[in-house]
């Protein structure tokens, strides 16, 4: 199963962006799906997390600014980013099962 990544970029503080995680099946309907980041030197971490019954979790550090959606019609979950602060600058990732996207660069200038 290939996951594809897109919706990131450069957005000044304050500026929202969204993420789409696209999936070539249907393993979106079958497992959870995680949002993590990494940023230049940090490890890895979690973002946001979606059950299969649509339960939602976030870190700390993203609760109320961002969201996870899912659209299962269309394999495709998303990450809706508000409030962007520099501290978000990272290459952000979709997980499923043992399955990863490539990333896609969000960068958030001061």
């Amino acid at each position: 199963v290939q996951l594809v990544e897109s919706g990131g970029g450069l957005v000044e503080a304050g500026g929202s962006l969204r993420l789409s995680c696209v999936a070539s099946g249907t393993i979106f309907s079958f497992n959870d799906v995680r949002w993590y980041r990494q940023a230049p030197g940090n490890q890895r971490e979690l973002v946001a997390g979606i059950t299969i019954i649509g339960r939602r979790n976030y870190a700390d550090s993203v609760k109320g600014r961002f969201t996870i959606s899912r659209d299962s019609a269309k394999n495709t979950v998303y990450l809706q980013m508000n409030s962007l602060k520099p501290e978000d600058t990272a290459v952000y990732y979709c997980n499923a099962h043992t399955s990863w996207g490539q990333g896609t660069q969000v960068t958030v200038s001061s």
